[in-house]
């Protein structure tokens, strides 16, 4: 763990085996809900991102499908179908419309999220 991540607060939103690989799941994390994503592409990754998609006008992004635009891995929003870089929360196709992204990791079986 580097410096940087001890100086944050870390909390455990669930077990990695509670979110079904290259799914998500919306966890309330101090009032905002954030979609926590489990990619499994041959290695385990975490990802966290706001859930609310602003195109949308619905917290709905933990529903997306994940995939991927070139090296981006990316959720599709469930109604309109805009792109969400998982890393970042760039809006691939509305820039302006992008969600915060978390810094998220697995660590004794469960995974941890930090705002």
């Amino acid at each position: 763990m580097s410096h940087m991540e001890n100086s944050k607060n870390w909390i455990a939103v669930c077990s990695l085996d509670e979110i079904v690989p290259n799914t998500g799941v919306c966890a309330l994390i101090e009032g905002e809900q954030v979609a926590v994503f489990h990619v499994s592409h041959g290695d385990t990754r975490v990802f966290a991102i706001g859930n609310y998609d602003i195109n949308a006008e619905a917290a709905v992004l933990a529903r997306g499908l994940i995939g991927s635009l070139g090296d981006r891995i990316v959720v599709a929003s469930p109604i309109y179908k805009h792109h969400f870089d998982l890393r970042t929360g760039e809006c691939i196709e509305v820039p302006e419309h992008s969600v915060s992204s978390f810094p998220a990791r697995v660590e004794g079986g469960k995974v941890w999220v930090s705002l």
